[in-house]
């Protein structure tokens, strides 16, 4: 019980830092014009993983019955994000510090999440296409239309 509050308490130390630093980065237009603009709308991809990992180590503080399929939603779409990018997909607005720092508690994660070390509700096959599947539309719906 100990481990796991400090694995979740130093994740989501984690995931607020790097919401903030993302949230600060976002400049807001003053017109209402390009609020209705795809490319703004995409310039929140890295703020939305971070706070993917931000809520999936809530669940793992409070041992939410979902907390494995969290953590997997959050690992996978944070690993995907580099390597769509490294395979020419699309160009990853992620800075390259919170891209190591999100595929470090990535790995981190999907290890928790798969081998149900904290001995939460398992992830069952369907769940896992799931979180693949919704990571995989998440990195589409901030990054493909660059």
């Amino acid at each position: 019980m100990k481990k796991r509050k400090i694995v979740s308490i130093l994740l989501l130390i984690t995931g607020l830092i790097l919401s903030v630093t993302f949230i600060l980065k976002i400049e807001f237009p003053q017109s209402f014009e390009p609020y209705f603009k795809r490319e703004y709308y995409n310039k929140f991809g890295a703020l939305a993983i971070s706070l993917e990992l931000t809520f999936a180590s809530y669940y793992l503080l409070t041992e939410h019955k979902k907390t494995n399929l969290a953590l997997a939603i959050f690992g996978f779409t944070a690993l995907l994000d580099p390597v769509f990018n490294i395979i020419g997909l699309f160009k990853s607005i992620v800075p390259i510090y919170g891209t190591i720092i999100l595929t470090i508690c990535a790995i981190v994660s999907l290890y928790l999440a798969f081998a149900n070390t904290f001995k939460l509700k398992p992830l069952s096959y369907l769940a896992t296409i799931l979180s693949i599947v919704l990571s995989v539309i998440i990195e589409f719906f901030f990054n493909y239309f660059q």
